[in-house]
């Protein structure tokens, strides 16, 4: 099977977040997490800024209501001058540009042109940035609801019109300006960026199910979850191995790093600075939102509350299996391990499913079993089954599910083996999961030959 070329077990197919830095404005601190496995070289461009001060004493130049606010391209030591620029730096656009990620400005018709100028979007600008000149990179997201705050007061900050300043400062935010000459007491100055290292914060949005198994922002118990947020995991970055297991149970720590849901301890599968991925416990109340508090370097986190589900499912379709508007469910030929493509899917072979032909399918959030074995914390070494009822559509035929419960060998992982219908025709086919009677939120699609 090639589920661990997905990462499903450690990093859990997020983007794992790095350095945490601090822009320090003239309207309170930014902590931004920065995402170096994501863009790797744009963090290594941008860190090589903030490392020579070329940032110290810059502002924000562009402002537009809605979108982003823009810097890095300016400085203002009584007088305006450009800051120096680098060479380019190739585009390495991954993830979406969303409302409280950070991302390289660049030249139009010049995907690889972005040098010393960011921006923050303001809103989900996905529709817009992502699909065009090559999508533009995202390297870094806000750390918190505290530093997201002051970006939404730099929107905040009028900007005149009409304009005042020719381009590139006809979008200009200026604070208090009342006509006459503008200072730098008019602009929202960046005094610095550097490293931070305040305690653990959650970031706004921050709790979500596992990214390529839905994004919920809701959980169930046993649910795999993903929490992103600033100094989350210390100086750490991994997952778990066999030797932080003990007899099979999930360790509750890694690296000094624990997670507490709902007066639980979770179970925790991966720890850095900016994301930890862990599993929900058992036993949490599903009646009530649950508290989430990070500890690392003995210092708490404040409590976020995560909506609480009997269940919350999910089936396994990683970004990559996404073409155009189109999201495929990542299934797997039970014959040879390969997924199920049409050959449409970046680095993956033409293998569609085949009428009557058994696939393996990988979900979270299932819930309980039907037997007393554990279905949270736990290497699963047997043959379990889900106590909900689960029906699979594909295209306007149900599949036979010949198999509903935990994957063995892993944890907090289901595995669900259905047979396609025989009568199907080729074709992309949407699947639909319903379990115990609820329809899985998600729009899913496999292609069928013949």
């Amino acid at each position: 099977m090639k589920l661990g070329a997905l990462c499903v077990l450690a990093a859990m197919c997020g983007p794992v977040a790095g350095q945490t830095v601090r822009f320090k404005t003239a309207l309170g601190d930014i902590d931004v997490q920065l995402l170096p496995e994501s863009a790797p070289a744009t963090v290594r461009n941008f860190l090589n800024y903030m490392n020579k001060g070329a940032y110290d004493k810059s502002f924000i130049h562009r402002s537009v209501a809605g979108f982003i606010v823009q810097g890095g391209g300016y400085r203002f030591t009584g007088s305006v001058s450009e800051i120096p620029q680098d060479a380019p730096v190739r585009n390495e656009f991954r993830l979406s540009n969303l409302r409280g990620t950070i991302a390289m400005a660049k030249l139009g018709n010049d995907p690889n042109s972005a040098t010393n100028q960011w921006f923050f979007n303001l809103g989900d600008n996905s529709r817009n940035l992502n699909n065009q000149n090559g999508g533009f990179t995202v390297f870094g997201r806000v750390a918190n609801s505290a530093s997201q705050g002051i970006v939404d007061r730099i929107a905040a900050v009028p900007v005149p019109n009409p304009p005042i300043f020719a381009s590139p400062f006809d979008q200009l935010p200026l604070i208090n300006y009342r006509g006459g000459q503008v200072g730098e007491q008019h602009l929202v100055m960046i005094q610095s960026i550097a490293l931070a290292d305040p305690p653990p914060a959650i970031g706004e949005g921050g709790v979500i199910s596992l990214s390529s198994f839905g994004r919920y922002g809701y959980a169930a118990p046993g649910s795999l979850i993903e929490i992103y947020g600033s100094n989350l995991g210390g100086n750490a970055s991994r997952g778990w191995t066999g030797s932080d297991f003990r007899d099979n149970a999930a360790p509750t720590s890694l690296e000094g790093v624990s997670v507490n849901i709902g007066g639980q301890q979770a179970f925790v599968a991966f720890v850095s600075p900016g994301q930890i991925n862990v599993q929900v416990p058992a036993g949490v109340a599903t009646d009530r939102p649950a508290n989430v508090v990070v500890t690392a370097k003995g210092a708490e986190s404040a409590p976020v509350a995560l909506p609480m589900r009997p269940l919350a499912p999910g089936l396994l379709a990683p970004p990559e299996f996404k073409v155009e508007d189109r999201q495929y469910v990542a299934a797997i030929h039970s014959a040879t391990g390969e997924f199920v493509t049409n050959g449409k899917v970046p680095n993956q072979p033409n293998a569609p499913a085949m009428p009557g032909e058994i696939l393996v399918i990988y979900a979270i959030g299932l819930g309980p079993l039907d037997s007393s074995t554990p279905f949270a914390g736990q290497i699963v070494k047997e043959a379990t089954k889900i106590r909900a009822s689960i029906e699979i559509k594909i295209g306007d035929q149900t599949a036979e599910v010949l198999y509903a419960g935990l994957a063995p060998e892993l944890v907090g992982i289901y595995q669900i083996n259905v047979r396609v219908p025989a009568g199907l025709a080729a074709g992309d086919h949407r699947v639909v999961m319903t379990l115990s009677g609820e329809e899985v939120p998600q729009t899913l699609f496999l292609p069928v030959a013949r």
